[in-house]
């Protein structure tokens, strides 16, 4: 037998609940691939139809409830405002609450409805009241309410009387007998009347109140108006700042509206017009035409006409005046001419048209004017013999005789000659290079200049399709016109000057053209130095035609730039010049240093380093010393130590010296086709030492932040040196050379002195292991701690993310479920209530049916 257990376990035992033994076919074993020792499992045994349960259950209480509330609102909140906030005390809640609700009144309901809350009155009553017709009055006299009927009167007059009669004898059916019809119409006019004298009675006494108010208002407004004096002691205050700038301010005129602002193409097409106007007048003028376009002809004056039938245009009368015994009439004629010729230049200046169209409407014109002449009666032609034979013997009566109204034949052929000698306002754009020559040569400066202008004016690209080309052919003419002033003898540079400006403009236009243009005419240049070098073995500087090229170059285009596609090539040009041609006269020595200064202009802006230039000037002042054995550098090409050309710029003449004045190098010199005189050679080579001495010193200024200034200026201190030591040129070179080698010894040395680099010494190799913390086994192992968390917390993320999406789905599916089921509770009520009625109609049927053959038995 076994042990007795105890009472109190015995009890425990009957109190617990027994344990339900699970449903072996519920039961899910999940099993594991590999065991894995250490590692606790939790869900090798799972209970699906358990879970299920309570899945359904939980969404049951939970969200079956929110649905089937979704469209119920039964939670009351407080919205009053404070009403939860303790921190405001309750007069202030009041308070805010009363603003709060008058904000609301007269807030505008609709953003549209600008007066929603205004009501328009006329005499203190409402418009809208008064657009009702309820009570319209036609005159004073006739107060009478109509058209308003009483339901008295109208149950009497029209309801047959039965409503009031009723009315009246329910009252009376203790009493007396009832009323008759007509004593109750009777009583109910008279009560209508005496209705109408009191309304008349109120109004005459609301009358009489507004007079009698009106009275002693008038009587009260004299006290109201008589305003009390003003002390006058009391001073007025002083406007402040603000004031006063606020009423200039006020009194300031307002912008008014300007016209718009034109476009490029309409004031070229307005440009074009007005030189078309101006040509017009000028071929007008020259053919000697009116205003109307007809020639002007003396008209036929026959014997006994006594020219009484003129008019006088103006007053030729002339005040008498002497002067020294003589009458003053030349000046009185001289005022005359000047004002006329005023009047010319004001009539040039209106506008013009095309010389094409001018010249085919002058020459229809002229044929128009040819058939009305042969085809007028009148036309005196069998006197046009007898007037021609008679012009020789009585020109000078006829010189003196002038037509009525017109000018003397003399005036119009001047007027005619100047017309023809005056500059045509339109041009046609030259297609070749001998065109524009043509119409450039053998005028002045301000005529070139404008033919030009009016060129481009005429052939603007936004006028016609073809301009464009024509204005971009006429940037090389211009450039290669530019080029044979410079070869002149003397060169025309004053020209060219003006000149640059046009250049300028159409390169601005027409980038693209004018930088090739400018590109070929270096590469003809170099080719041509090249060649040169190939046949003789040495090239000579190019002429000054060239040397305009690059200068025209650096005013068209940017130098600053690190390439540029024309700037590049002029600098690779000028850099080739004063390398490979060699200095062997005085031209040479006026060429390379004007190519000196286009280098600096180049390299103004940029500050770029010229070894050529530095290596030129250094040439010059070792030309220019006269003694060269302490000279330690060495000379380069194109310089050479000894030879004719050692010695150029020595100057052996005092007296030349003492003559000499400092002055611009003119670039006549650089042609070479005058021979100077032996005194001007000796200012030519002191003016070429200044020059140099002058372009040395802008190098010391702006190439002084170089590392290697000193290094580069060493042999230009010992050459300056030299050239203080002998003391043979002028006192002003001597001071600028004085002042360049006190500007070198000032500057500080700015590179510091090579030294080797200090690094760390290089630790020798240690055969240590190395030593890797495994924090996890498996495919996570070798990741630091950062990364291993990142990574568990994207794993948790998709876990989780996993297990939302599992749950809205199961949450949609009984959702779904619940849903179906409505439908199907819907339905089966539906069909239940169907067939009730149904029965309910059979039943009734059948009662109709045995009803109706009970009615056939009978």
């Amino acid at each position: 037998m076994g042990k007795a257990r105890p009472a109190g376990a015995r009890r425990q035992a009957l109190r617990a609940p027994a344990k339900a033994n699970p449903n072996p076919f519920e039961v899910k074993v999940n099993r594991q691939k590999f065991q894995i020792l250490g590692r606790k499992t939790r869900h090798d045994v799972g209970l699906p139809g358990v879970s299920r349960a309570r899945a359904i259950r939980k969404r049951t209480q939970t969200l079956l409830k929110e649905y089937k509330d979704r469209d119920k609102s039964s939670v009351f909140k407080d919205k009053r405002f404070g009403e939860y906030n303790s921190n405001i005390s309750p007069e202030e809640k009041m308070m805010k609450r009363f603003a709060l609700e008058q904000q609301r009144q007269h807030e505008k309901k609709s953003i549209y409805n600008l007066n929603e809350d205004e009501e328009l009155t006329h005499y203190g009553q409402s418009l809208a009241d008064i657009e009702k017709h309820n009570d319209i009055v036609d005159s004073d006299s006739d107060t009478e309410e109509r058209g308003v009927l009483s339901a008295e009167l109208t149950a009497a007059h029209f309801g047959g009387g039965s409503g009031l009669l009723e009315k009246k004898t329910a009252p009376q059916e203790e009493g007396d007998r009832p009323k008759s019809r007509k004593e109750l119409i009777e009583e109910l006019i008279a009560k209508s009347k005496q209705e109408k004298r009191e309304r008349q009675a109120q109004r005459e006494d609301a009358l009489e109140l507004t007079e009698k108010l009106d009275q002693d208002w008038k009587e009260i407004q004299t006290l109201l108006s008589h305003n009390t004096p003003k002390s006058e002691n009391k001073e007025k205050p002083k406007p402040d700042a603000y004031d006063m700038m606020v009423r200039e301010l006020g009194f300031e005129m307002k912008v008014k509206p300007s016209n718009r602002m034109k476009t490029e193409a309409e004031l070229a097409k307005e440009e074009q017009e007005r030189l078309r106007k101006l040509e017009a007048e000028r071929l007008r003028r020259m053919l000697g035409k009116g205003e109307d376009g007809e020639t002007k002809k003396p008209k036929h004056m026959s014997a006994d006409d006594l020219n009484d039938g003129f008019i006088l245009d103006k007053d030729d009368r002339r005040l008498l005046s002497y002067k020294d015994g003589k009458m003053n009439v030349e000046e009185d004629v001289g005022e005359e001419q000047s004002k006329e010729a005023g009047s010319q230049e004001n009539e040039e200046k209106e506008g013009g048209e095309d010389e094409d169209e001018e010249e085919e409407g002058g020459e229809e014109s002229g044929e128009e004017e040819g058939e009305e002449e042969s085809d007028d009666p009148d036309s005196h032609s069998d006197l046009d013999s007898s007037v021609e034979s008679a012009e020789e013997g009585d020109k000078p009566e006829e010189e003196q005789r002038q037509a009525p109204g017109g000018r003397p034949k003399s005036d119009d052929q001047k007027a005619c000659k100047a017309a023809s000698n005056e500059l045509p306002y339109t041009f046609t754009a030259p297609e070749s290079y001998e065109e524009l020559r043509s119409l450039l040569l053998g005028r002045s400066v301000e005529e070139q200049l404008l033919v030009v202008e009016r060129i481009q004016k005429c052939n603007h690209p936004s006028l016609a399709v073809g301009n464009k080309a024509k204005l971009e052919k006429l940037f090389g003419f211009l450039l290669e016109y530019a080029g044979d002033l410079a070869s002149r003898d003397p060169p025309d540079l004053k020209v060219i000057d003006k000149l640059v400006v046009q250049l300028y403009s159409l390169c601005q236009m027409f980038p693209e053209s004018a930088s090739s243009s400018v590109k070929f005419v270096l590469r003809d240049a170099m080719h041509e130095m090249e060649e040169m070098i190939e046949t003789r073995g040495r090239a000579a500087f190019p002429g000054l035609d060239v040397l305009i090229y690059l200068k025209i170059a650096g005013l068209l285009f940017p130098t600053s730039d690190f390439w540029h596609p024309v700037v590049t090539p002029a600098l690779v040009c000028m850099s080739q010049i004063l390398t490979k041609c060699p200095v062997l006269s005085l031209q040479d020595v006026v060429k390379g240093l004007f190519v000196c200064c286009l280098f600096l202009d180049y390299v103004s802006l940029s500050q770029r380093f010229v070894p050529e230039l530095v290596n030129f000037l250094l040439g010059i002042l070792y030309i220019a010393a006269p003694n060269k054995h302490s000279y330690g550098s060495t000379l380069v090409h194109p310089f050479r130590a000894l030879g004719k050309s050692s010695e150029l710029l020595l100057v052996s003449d005092k007296d030349d010296v003492a003559t000499w004045q400092r002055g611009s190098l003119p670039l006549r010199w650089a042609s070479g086709r005058s021979i100077p005189t032996r005194a001007e050679a000796n200012h030519i080579r002191l003016s070429c030492l200044a020059v140099a001495l002058a372009l040395l010193r802008h190098c010391v200024v702006m190439y002084s932040t170089l590392p290697s200034f000193h290094a580069i200026v060493r042999p230009l201190q010992a050459l300056l040196a030299e050239h203080q030591a002998e003391r043979s040129h002028p006192p002003e070179l001597q001071e600028l050379s004085q002042s360049i080698l006190t500007d070198m010894q000032n500057q500080k040395q700015l590179y510091r002195p090579l030294v080797c680099e200090k690094s760390k010494p290089v630790p020798l190799k240690l055969f240590t292991p190395r030593l890797v913390k495994v924090l996890e086994f498996g495919r996570k192992q070798g990741s630091t701690k950062k990364e291993q968390e990142r990574k568990r917390l994207i794993h948790k993320h998709k876990r989780e993310f996993k297990g939302a999406v599992r749950e809205i789905r199961k949450d949609n599916q009984f959702l779904a479920r619940m849903q179906l089921s409505e439908i199907m509770e819907r339905d089966a009520e539906r069909k239940r209530k169907v067939k009730q009625l149904f029965n309910s109609l059979a039943t009734q049927e059948g009662e109709w049916k045995a009803l109706k053959r009970k009615k056939f038995k009978k």
